[in-house]
């Protein structure tokens, strides 16, 4: 970690330096993950998560917990092992892929009146999009 923070201090030092911190996370890996994003965000402000292995049967789901307890957005997901399967995260896919094969098949628990289901909340300010609800 002290690497970490000596390489983010010589960035800060560099005019005109992207000051993009993404954090990796492997889809597979489970509250570990949570850890893992505290440790790195007490050492440099991670502005990022990227979910990576999205292609298995690993659902990724740590990273909900990730934006709720540290408010960090999701940026990208590896849904392959080429450099063109990084495509930039999509909130209502992933939730729909969270979820499936969990009942009701296609379309439960969506934004319906008296669907009682899962729905997108955004949050402006923060660009993030967090789950309110269960299908």
């Amino acid at each position: 970690m002290e690497e970490l923070k000596k390489l983010r201090r010589i960035v800060d030092r560099t005019p005109g330096a992207l000051k993009e911190v993404l954090l990796v996370l492997d889809a597979t890996t489970g509250q570990n993950g949570l850890a893992q994003a505290r440790q790195f965000s007490e050492a440099v402000p991670v502005t990022g998560v990227v979910l990576t292995k999205l292609d298995g049967t690993a659902k990724g789901g740590i990273v909900l917990a990730v934006q709720a307890e540290l408010g960090i957005p999701v940026k990208a997901v590896g849904v392959g092992e080429g450099a063109g399967d990084l495509v930039p995260f999509d909130p209502e896919e992933f939730v729909d892929a969270v979820f499936a094969g969990e009942g009701g098949g296609e379309g439960a628990g969506g934004e319906g009146a008296g669907g009682g289901g899962r729905r997108l909340i955004d949050h402006p300010v923060s660009g993030v999009s967090t789950v309110a609800g269960r299908g």
